[in-house]
């Protein structure tokens, strides 16, 4: 995994003045793969996943065929590889065909998003997240990722909202809290932004980002 930087302010000046720089920078003290970190979600993605209502753009559930779901898997783990391995325009086409095969194949969204998220497309990373989570409301992952961009959005309240449901669904997950903390501290919520802090050091005890962040917000 990627290494957390030395502890700083996480949102020292408006993210429209570097925003580039200052995802990267959201992205490593969340711990998202940016850069070809892991972009397999282990567990996600099972047979008996919920497969939602069909829409005027999506197939039915029962027009995908078992055959359709082992390809999706297969497309999915080639992108899973080529994504670790940098080479994120092949990744991409390979999460494109397992989606053309699947589309409620949760790790191709979701790798899918974390891709359009380096590009800074946040829009059609937002989309994959809210579509995976969709699939499964009890992981927290894409509900950070989904934050991630919208603090590039400089949307701060609604990566808020989805910060309060990634702790709920995962209480013991450090990167939705740390993610909390940060962005309630942009919002001037000094309280809330403490609580997140205090509960990221009593999962972490040495996290420097977390005790760096209580100390400016008084906690």
């Amino acid at each position: 995994m990627m290494a957390v930087p030395a502890p700083r302010p996480l949102f020292p000046e408006p993210a429209h003045r570097r925003r580039a720089p200052h995802l990267v920078i959201i992205a490593v003290a969340l711990g998202l793969p940016l850069g070809g970190c892991s972009f397999d979600l282990g567990s996600w993605g099972s047979d008996d996943k919920p497969k939602p209502a069909a829409t005027a753009d999506k197939p039915a559930a029962d027009t995908i065929t078992p055959q359709d779901i082992n390809s999706a898997k297969d497309h999915t783990t080639r992108a899973q590889v080529l994504a670790r391995s940098g080479k994120l325009d092949e990744a991409q086409a390979e999460f494109e065909q397992a989606l053309k095969a699947d589309p409620y194949n949760i790790q191709a969204l979701y790798g899918r998003a974390l891709i359009h998220q380096g590009r800074g497309q946040h829009q059609q990373a937002i989309d994959d997240f809210t579509a995976a989570s969709g699939l499964s409301p009890q992981k927290a992952e894409p509900l950070i990722g989904r934050a991630t961009s919208y603090l590039a959005l400089d949307n701060a309240r609604q990566a808020a909202t989805d910060l309060d449901e990634a702790v709920q669904a995962d209480p013991n997950n450090v990167a939705a809290w740390s993610a909390r903390g940060q962005t309630y501290e942009r919002l001037g919520d000094k309280a809330k932004a403490a609580a997140s802090y205090n509960r990221v050091l009593a999962l972490r005890p040495n996290d420097g980002n977390a005790r760096s962040g209580l100390a400016r917000t008084g906690g």
